[in-house]
């Protein structure tokens, strides 16, 4: 057999499964891995298969399904072993795996549970049955994941989307925040936004079909404030995860320069600076010539009594944190 598995370069990227949940099916007998195959497709599953435990631990090396159908007896590397070596690894912490087996004593259900397994269906398997377990485990690990998520996120204003930018869950900050990055948008905020703004909406749909490229952030400035939104995640397939900040540069500025008596373009150069600028992107920024940075940067260094941006940039950073 050419193949053990669905083909790896189509299973790394999951565009074959688009928003559909994908089900790994690992089982040494071809007749299973068809019937199994078929009747999960047919409920609407996007479907991995693999016919031994070695197979498998290569195809989750390189993505991660919603759900295992395991065979628990196989050859060389039976089921328990295959779910005991793909628990090793973080990412799987939570995978739900089902075993399939014939073996119904006591000692073998004990041992797929020890494994880290979380269900088992005894063989022959029922079709209804295995898709009415798999939803039940897809969805419970889904919300899982968006519980993981959310438990990081601390107080920060942020919010899922799936791929059309509808809305799937967002925190009370997150409500508070979405409109104000549409300049048009009324100030009602009585009920959550169900989609993305429109100037969100658009960069992110466009971020999406560009492939997901590493410019995750969108940034645009509305009534005196620089709002942006950073991709920080993909907790479930389909979905992404978008942190929404605001920045009040001006007053962020003018907090410098009444800390370190440093005139409205000194406390610029140096608000622009603590986030990393270089002497062209402040030029750009503040619309200056680069010897204009620079004959700014050499007044802010002498009051703030520093040699290097480095530490002019510390300061900053300190005195924000301070704020």
């Amino acid at each position: 057999m050419a193949e053990d598995y669905v083909d790896l370069a189509e299973a790394a990227t999951l565009d074959f499964a688009g928003n559909r949940s994908v089900v790994l099916i690992v089982d040494d007998k071809p007749d299973n891995l068809a019937l199994l195959s078929t009747t999960l497709q047919s409920a609407d599953y996007a479907v991995l298969v693999a016919l031994n435990g070695e197979a498998a631990l290569k195809c989750l090396a390189r993505v991660t399904p919603d759900v295992v159908l395991m065979d628990a007896v196989m050859p060389v590397m039976d089921g328990f072993e295959t779910c005991r070596r793909l628990k090793l690894d973080s990412r799987h912490a939570h995978l739900p795996v089902i075993f399939m087996t014939a073996l119904t004593q006591t000692e073998h259900v004990v041992q797929g549970f020890r494994v880290g397994g979380i269900d088992y269906v005894t063989k022959p398997v029922k079709p209804n049955e295995v898709c009415a377990r798999i939803a039940a485990h897809v969805q419970r690990s889904r919300a899982q994941r968006y519980a993981d998520a959310v438990l990081g996120l601390e107080a920060r204003a942020a919010l899922i989307a799936a791929t059309d930018g509808a809305i799937r869950w967002q925190n009370p900050q997150a409500s508070l925040r979405l409109r104000r990055y549409d300049a048009a948008a009324q100030d009602d905020i009585s009920a959550a936004p169900a989609s993305l703004p429109p100037p969100l909406l658009q960069w992110f749909t466009s971020w999406v079909a560009r492939g997901c490229d590493a410019q995750a952030m969108f940034e645009c400035t509305t009534h005196g404030v620089r709002r942006t939104a950073r991709v920080s995640g993909n907790p479930a397939r389909g979905e992404w995860m978008l942190i929404l900040e605001e920045f009040d540069d001006a007053a962020h500025a003018a907090t410098l320069g009444a800390q370190f008596g440093l005139t409205t373009r000194e406390a610029e150069v140096l608000l622009w600076l603590s986030r990393g600028k270089t002497n062209r992107d402040i030029g750009e920024i503040l619309s200056m010539a680069s010897r204009t940075v620079n004959k700014h940067l050499e007044h802010l260094f002498h009051k703030l009594h520093v040699e290097t941006r480095s530490a002019a940039a510390a300061l900053a950073v300190k005195a924000a944190n301070r704020a």
